[in-house]
């Protein structure tokens, strides 16, 4: 078969399968009773992650080098790497949630590749003389690796936000190590004053071994019923465990980046636009990751960071790309 005929049918292939996945996890959050669509959707992702792999891999076979030249590659290859962290988030949260926000923008990527972009940035063309390097699948393949992860943490906290609506509630599990939530005082002190003197409270221990005031159901229903609650315990914990698998991935392909500036340009770093949004997105979740480790917060206030962090990565990525000049763009689209 023609490569390039493949690639064709496997980019549109990649957009219909997730497109219906997507579909697939916003009706099971809307029913959550219908058993077969968390497993459906589930399969729906490895499926477009498959083709994704197998289209990186034809163009790779067909342009003789990896697959990171221009922006088509590359946005397939980032929609790649989030179903790919998809499956991962999803395997240790083991909620259906995930795919809910992270199926769209997996959509929404491989849409813009596949229906956007014109022919002449779709295909593939000889390498300009600083690519030919094998800096090129070293630093941009785990760019674009520790985008997709941090895209996918960050989306995790946004999802986060949305759960809670706002109000205060004070986490634990997602930085000390323990399992489950609690209100936060001033919540609490309303919960405790909906509780009716018939029902007493219980004082529990849970798996950290770590006392716990268990209201009544009926009261915890007075700000957040309780499977919202555990529901955004499990958001913060795996956004934060997700963000901490991609800034140190970040780090490298900084580093492994200024190693290859040095190499073809004599000079480890020039403050082009995309060194400096790579720096200040570095900034962005080492504040995150500090504020966590250090600091200790959880919740709502770091969920906010990584949601700034969101908007600092597609700049990063994409804006500095497209809007920028510089030795990193792809086109001045003023």
């Amino acid at each position: 078969m023609n490569l390039v005929s493949l690639q064709n049918q496997l980019d549109n292939l990649s957009f219909g399968i997730l497109l219906l996945t997507m579909l697939i996890y916003w009706v099971g959050a809307a029913f959550p009773k219908v058993p077969f669509l968390p497993n459906l959707g589930t399969t729906g992702m490895a499926v477009a992650n498959l083709c994704m792999a197998t289209l990186l891999g034809a163009r790779w076979i067909e342009a003789g080098y990896f697959p990171l030249s221009n922006l088509y590659e590359s946005l397939f290859f980032l929609a790649w790497g989030i179903t790919a962290m998809h499956l991962f988030a999803e395997s240790i949260s083991r909620s259906a949630l995930v795919g809910v926000v992270t199926a769209p923008v997996a959509m929404l990527i491989t849409a813009f590749a596949a229906l956007t972009l014109p022919g002449d940035m779709q295909a593939s063309a000889p390498l300009v003389p600083a690519l030919k390097s094998n800096w090129l699948m070293m630093h941009v393949s785990v760019m674009m690796l520790s985008y997709a992860t941090l895209m996918v943490g960050s989306v995790l906290a946004i999802a986060f936000l949305f759960i809670t609506r706002g109000q205060e509630i004070e986490l634990r599990g997602s930085s000390f190590g323990g399992n489950g939530y609690r209100l936060t005082s001033s919540l609490a002190t309303q919960n405790v004053a909906a509780i009716s003197s018939t029902e007493p409270m219980t004082l529990g221990i849970d798996s950290g071994t770590t006392a716990v005031l268990e209201l009544p159901t009926m009261a915890a229903t007075a700000i957040l019923s309780p499977q919202r609650l555990g529901l955004a315990d499990t958001l913060d914990n795996i956004s934060y465990r997700i963000i901490g698998l991609g800034f140190p991935l970040l780090t490298i392909g900084i580093i492994a980046g200024g190693v290859w500036a040095n190499e073809a340009w004599g000079s480890y770093w020039s403050w082009d636009p995309k060194e400096t949004w790579a720096l200040i997105t570095w900034l962005v979740f080492a504040a995150y990751l500090h504020s966590r480790i250090t600091k200790g917060w959880q919740g709502r206030k770091p969920a906010i960071l990584a949601a700034v962090g969101f908007v600092v990565v597609w700049i990063c990525y994409l804006g500095v790309n497209l809007l920028g000049k510089g030795l990193h763009s792809y086109g001045w689209f003023l």
